[in-house]
């Protein structure tokens, strides 16, 4: 759900990095943070599991424009992707307004990219959140292994509704602000169609 500041004037979205444990979710971030402007990023938080790491920050991107007089600002946020942090996972989904599904493209991944998918519609229906009508982007990661899966291959077992597929090495940084942007997009055109605009 989008948050409304009315004092400072913005429109707060929640952009959550959803995947397997390992599969480029904090390397995503890492590397957004590290090309964006000072003057437009909030501090870099990060909050330490036994074995991974849960990391957000907020920043006001550049260029999106206004909505009805407000600001746009963004709160970028990974989950633990390992399977006894789904409480974490559960609690970090509450007010999203899209998702990036970070994949692994490694062959023996295959299996974990499924059940985190089954998991996120799992944690979205106790929020009673339509993952139909949800802003959501398939990031293919790792693109640049040997052991990387055939892209079709990937599409026909991950893809869950048409939604856009975007070859990636976060590592690198190809992709990344790709994903990042065409999620923000879809966010917005989602927010504006609820208000009618």
């Amino acid at each position: 759900m989008v948050f409304v500041n009315y004092l400072e004037k913005s429109l707060e979205f929640k952009i959550i990095y959803y995947g397997p444990g390992l599969s480029g979710k904090t390397t995503n971030l890492d590397y957004i943070y590290s090309k964006l402007p000072e003057a437009t990023r909030g501090p870099f938080t990060t909050i330490p599991t036994q074995s991974e790491r849960t990391l957000f920050f907020d920043f006001m991107p550049m260029g999106l424009g206004k909505i009805n007089d407000y600001d746009v600002k963004l709160s970028l946020y990974t989950v633990p992707g390992q399977v006894f942090y789904s409480a974490s996972r559960k609690l970090i989904l509450k007010g999203v307004d899209g998702v990036i599904f970070v994949a692994d493209s490694q062959s023996d991944r295959l299996d974990a990219n499924i059940e985190s998918i089954r998991d996120l519609k799992e944690n979205l229906l106790d929020y009673k959140i339509d993952f139909a009508n949800l802003a959501y982007i398939l990031q293919l990661n790792k693109r640049d292994l040997a052991t990387a899966l055939p892209v079709p291959v990937l599409i026909k077992e991950l893809q869950q509704k048409g939604e856009p597929v975007i070859d990636a090495v976060a590592s690198q940084g190809v992709g990344v602000f790709k994903t990042l942007k065409m999620t923000v997009k879809f966010v917005l055109q989602k927010v504006k169609s609820l208000k009618g605009e």
